[in-house]
């Protein structure tokens, strides 16, 4: 809520404010007070805050990049609403402050029922049109379509929480003009309002960033820690030795973490990999070092590379160091297209760095995923560039959502160039990761915004669950990077600037086909709306936002790691098989 500063001044005072003829204006000598204490559960409001809150309220419903339930759109219109009122009342307030004259007579009649009118006629009309609008984003997303019945949940939500952080900017006006009273006694008017400010805004930012943010990490810590030890039925215990977690491992199953022990378990078997292959298959490694492996990262990152040499890592023909999300998830569409398209000659070793989910990893983990992957990769490369160059397997990176963000610190280092890997394959790739920024900043012109094209793809490449690997001609360099985004994904999309720049990706000709063709861009509006899409950005259909299909990931390693005699018939035959297995959603 905007805190506004009001004046006491009777019409008698106004009048004597104007200046007199032949003399000194009589304002000067005025000196601005405040008005009585704001009561936090007045009713009255602000008629401009009224009027831009319904005005709000039209803007909040208009399509974002992923379908929204009732409850998701009554928080998106309960927060809209309040800025929309925030912003105009605030307005208004500096208008009375600095006394510019308003309307009055029939123009302030005309100018008040038009707004008034106009913003009434903008709520009703995107009201009625906005079960339509999501229902075109569910048809395209295969989603079966909602219906009229969600409004009564959108309102009630709307209400609630629009009352809700109206009360709560009400009692922190309060406090403020408490606080500059308190300190007018001692401090001119100006001053005292000055040092008020500061002093709410320091207060406001130690108790946000202290208490609230570092309290809500710690029972999250507590919370999801206490989940990761947790051997739940469906987990079961590898036997074989190429696995982590088996009776031969040095990594102990009992300490891998949650998604350590799906992560070892899980996977296609010789069996199936025959079957889909015709015959010839090896066990697939799977490495893994847990949170509780070992007391240092350090430690963990050479716990890995002594699992990685006892399970005879360094023979096979490709080996993936993998930056696992916040959990220490690696996904089963990343991970085992890749064993298919090798017939297990493959070996994969993750280490995790975190109990928190991703969505809070990318808060709070930013340095830990930098720096675990930093180190795991420096320990495993140090050993495998003293191998001979024509044994030793090919080098991969591999990451989904934030763990593409550990592999692009890996990719800035130094320490490559002597001996580089291969290539990697990045998958959802984060807002936060500023190589992506810049591959796509600097795109070829006439490439999208959503899918660039990169120095005509001779290094780096972007896909989508359309293959677009082969939208250049030009020759792919030995080091191939991939990266595997969806423009439906807010998790990649989502930046601060929305506020107040309009995005490349929704320019004409820039839009990706997953994005609605009535999706705008608003002010402030446009960035809350994208920004509550994150939670949901998981939890739709296969192919959109933030769920990535194993077929599209099999095209991406196959890109990567450009597998001998491959053909677009292998492809299909594998695709098919894998998307006919049940997906595990850990």
């Amino acid at each position: 809520m905007s805190v506004a500063v009001e004046s006491e001044q009777t019409p008698e005072q106004e009048r004597s404010a104007r200046p007199v003829p032949g003399g000194k204006p009589a304002w000067r000598g005025w000196r601005p007070t405040l008005g009585r204490p704001v009561r936090v559960f007045e009713p009255s409001f602000s008629g401009t805050g009224l009027t831009m809150a319904a005005w709000f309220f039209a803007l909040s419903l208009v399509p974002s990049l992923l379908p929204r339930s009732g409850m998701v759109q009554g928080v998106v219109s309960g927060v809209t609403v309040i800025i929309g009122y925030a912003f105009g009342a605030a307005c208004q307030a500096i208008w009375e402050y600095l006394g510019i004259p308003k309307p009055r007579g029939r123009v302030r009649t005309v100018l008040v029922w038009v707004t008034v009118g106009l913003g009434i006629w903008a709520a009703v009309f995107t009201g009625w049109r906005m079960v339509g609008w999501q229902n075109e984003i569910r048809s395209t997303f295969g989603m079966e379509a909602t219906s009229p019945t969600i409004w009564p949940t959108i309102l009630a939500l709307t209400v609630v929480v629009a009352v809700l952080l109206l009360v709560i900017g009400r009692a922190l006006r309060l406090l403020f003009t408490t606080l500059v009273r308190w300190l007018d006694r001692a401090l001119p008017r100006r001053v005292a309002v000055l040092v008020g400010s500061v002093l709410l805004l320091v207060l406001g930012w130690a108790l946000f960033s202290g208490v609230l943010v570092n309290g809500f990490f710690t029972v999250a810590n507590n919370i999801f820690g206490t989940r990761d030890t947790i051997i739940a039925d469906d987990m079961r215990q590898p036997q074989n030795a190429e696995r982590s977690g088996s009776p031969q491992s040095l990594s102990a199953w009992e300490v891998l973490g949650r998604q350590g022990r799906y992560f070892v378990g899980g996977g296609p078997t010789v069996t199936e990999l025959n079957a889909a292959n015709g015959g010839g298959a090896k066990e697939p490694i799977r490495v893994y070092v847990g949170l509780r492996g070992a007391d240092s990262l350090q430690a963990r990152a050479d716990l890995l590379l002594e699992e990685l040499k006892r399970t005879g890592a360094f023979d096979r023909k490709v080996l993936v160091v993998a930056t696992t999300t916040g959990t220490g998830f690696l996904d089963q569409n990343g991970v085992d297209p890749l064993e298919f398209a090798w017939n297990g000659d493959t070996a994969i070793a993750g280490v995790q760095y975190s109990y928190l989910p991703s969505w809070i990893s990318l808060l709070a983990d930013q340095d830990a995923v930098k720096e675990t992957s930093r180190v795991t990769f420096d320990t495993v490369h140090q050993y495998w560039s003293t191998l001979p160059e024509a044994t030793r397997p090919k080098l991969y990176l591999y990451g989904l959502s934030l763990g593409s963000f550990g592999v692009e610190s890996i990719l800035s280092q130094i320490n490559i160039i002597n001996e580089p890997i291969d290539g990697a394959l990045m998958v959802g790739p984060p807002f936060v990761n500023e190589l992506h920024a810049s591959l796509t900043a600097q795109r070829d012109a006439g490439s999208p915004a959503w899918l660039p094209i990169y120095e005509q793809g001779r290094t780096v490449r972007f896909t989508a669950e359309q293959n677009g690997l082969d939208r250049t001609t030009g020759p792919w360099g030995p080091t191939r990077l991939v990266y595997l985004q969806h423009a439906s994904d807010p998790i990649v999309f989502f930046n601060q600037s929305l506020a107040f720049t309009p995005p490349e990706w929704l320019k004409d000709g820039q839009r990706g086909p997953d994005v609605s063709p009535r999706m705008g861009w608003f002010p402030v509006v446009t960035m809350w709306q994208v920004l509550l899409d994150l939670p949901g950005a998981g939890s739709i259909p296969m192919g959109f936002g933030h769920l990535y299909s194993a077929k599209a990931n099999l095209e991406g390693w196959v890109g990567v790691t450009n597998p001998p005699d491959w053909t677009p018939d292998k492809t299909e035959k594998l695709a098919a098989i894998l998307e006919a297995r049940p997906y595990k959603d850990t």
